[in-house]
């Protein structure tokens, strides 16, 4: 794994925190590499909006606001909205299995209390999605912005009522997905997202 690419598997799975400092030396040593190739992956996860740099501090894990996270989220509709379009015209057979699987596992997970390996599972229907798609740049672009969430991940699925009401959405989109629709595909995904920002503003006015 390259030094950008574990850096940045720590920030999104939370290993390293919101705002923590990122010190070069430090990273070489967990790393194993040279300065510059620390440099260099910061540099990178910069642009991603991972790390943020402070005149005269350094690199730091960049921590997003509520606002903002709402504003991914809002970008983030408009893009999965596309890739289920686009899945909708590309899924098969062994695709549409998948997805009712991944919406089985889901169900079995929630009737079990477990909300937060049900939200794990709600981001693996939506990466399966992402494949079916198989569209690369929206793929590409939705991963820097669900990597810019860790810090909000299991936020909505908390809020009282949302489990429910997020199993009946992607009921909706992989429904969808499965009559080879891709105006309801879209519209679905697009519902749904729309409403999971509106969860993150509930629950943080709360």
């Amino acid at each position: 794994m390259s030094p950008e690419d574990a850096l940045r598997e720590a920030i999104v799975s939370g290993r390293l925190l919101p705002n923590q400092r990122l010190v070069e030396a430090d990273l070489t040593r967990t790393l194993g590499v040279g300065r510059s190739a620390v440099r260099a992956a910061l540099a990178r996860l910069e642009h991603e909006g991972l790390v943020e740099h402070e005149r005269n501090r350094g690199a730091r894990v960049r921590l997003v606001e509520e606002r903002e996270a709402v504003e991914i989220l809002e970008a983030r509709a408009a893009l999965e909205a596309l890739a289920a379009r686009h899945a909708a015209t590309r899924a098969g057979e062994a695709d549409i299995a998948d997805l009712r699987r991944i919406l089985s596992e889901m169900r079995c997970l929630l009737d079990r209390g477990d909300l937060l390996s049900a939200s794990d599972q709600n981001a693996v229907l939506h990466e399966r999605l992402l494949e079916i798609a198989g569209h690369a740049t929206a793929g590409r672009l939705i991963s820097t912005l669900k990597s810019q969430l860790v810090r909000f991940q299991y936020r909505t699925i908390l809020v009282p009522g949302r489990s429910e009401r997020s199993f009946a959405e992607h009921g909706r989109i992989v429904d969808a997905v499965a009559a080879g629709d891709p105006d309801a595909a879209e519209a679905a995904m697009q519902t749904h997202l729309s409403h999971v920002a509106e969860a993150l503003r509930g629950a943080e006015s709360r």
